[in-house]
């Protein structure tokens, strides 16, 4: 299959070709450890559905992200269900806490725009980057507790190391944590949704300009 490479910032990404796929990357330093810059008091408030917010999921935009998973034939259903749609709903529910300043940016723009997001710890993740469908036996854990997800079929960020994010289940070994100064963070978006992952990274790193992080697109 053919590759687009990107290269900034010492960070190579490369995209598998995709019929639907319309996704936005960028890096971000935060100007401290996340451990030691809790979530201002506006950011957590963002974290419901009922917060201030240039847009807003709808019916429309989860079918399109469910399209973008099935293309390369996952099944986007039940506990694969894309994140955007967990978010949702735990905002619905008042369950969706605060958990660092990097994962309750993530899950605001995500709530609101309806797109599934992934942050990766660029500390806790190696290059070359690539964005590309899992194959057959692909599997990752994606939480302390050890559990695993299959990904055959579902459209993944790869380090070197193999598969490290999708818009389903984030992979443990490269999640943020206390110590996390830098991330990668994708949007994903797709081609029936330009306009609206457009605005949604437009949003994002302007939430991000708001705490003093510094955001470089690469895509």
């Amino acid at each position: 299959m053919a590759y687009i490479p990107r290269l900034m910032s010492s960070l190579e990404l490369s995209i598998e070709s995709h019929p639907l796929l319309h996704a936005r990357a960028f890096i971000t330093d935060f100007p401290a450890a996340l451990g030691t810059s809790p979530s201002p008091s506006w950011l957590i408030s963002k974290l419901v559905t009922t917060a201030s917010a240039p847009m807003e999921s709808d019916d429309e935009v989860r079918s399109a992200v469910r399209e973008l998973l099935r293309a390369g034939g996952y099944k986007p259903t039940g506990r694969g269900k894309p994140a955007s749609e967990y978010l949702l709903r735990a905002a619905g529910e008042n369950a969706l806490s605060s958990i660092n300043m990097a994962v309750d940016l993530c899950n605001a723009v995500s709530l609101h725009s309806g797109l599934p997001i992934s942050v990766v710890d660029l500390a806790r993740a190696s290059g070359p980057f690539r964005i590309g469908v899992a194959k057959p036996g692909d599997s990752y854990v994606f939480n302390a507790s050890g559990q695993t997800i299959d990904l055959e079929g579902l459209l993944c960020l790869f380090d070197a190391e193999g598969p490290c994010a999708n818009a389903v289940k984030d992979a443990q070994r490269t999640k943020t944590s206390g110590s996390t100064t830098r991330t990668l963070s994708i949007i994903w978006g797709s081609t029936s949704l330009r306009e609206r992952t457009d605005s949604a990274l437009a949003w994002y790193r302007d939430l991000l300009d708001r705490i003093g992080a510094t955001s470089i697109p690469i895509l």
